[in-house]
């Protein structure tokens, strides 16, 4: 089973930023968002997947376990752009 060791190597190759604030790693380029409890919850497989998603329109992304509210998601998206 993969570690989180491994799987935010993954996220740091493919240009992902770890914020210990709101634990969350982000690419602004992409314009995705995956929480560290969505990277614990999911394999190494599915997370390449989900990082090769391509991403519809100009909107962010957000990979949470539980969906995020829209306050979460407009304070991230303030934040990160």
């Amino acid at each position: 089973m993969a570690t989180i060791d491994t799987k935010s190597q993954i996220l740091k190759d493919a240009g992902y930023v770890y914020s210990f604030d709101r634990e969350v790693y982000f690419n602004r380029g992409d314009k995705k968002v995956f929480s560290l409890e969505f990277v614990e919850d999911h394999s190494e497989a599915e997370l390449q997947r989900y990082l090769n998603e391509r991403r519809q329109g100009s909107e962010w992304r957000f990979y949470f376990n539980s969906p995020p509210s829209e306050a979460v998601k407009h304070e991230l998206q303030g934040v990160l752009e």
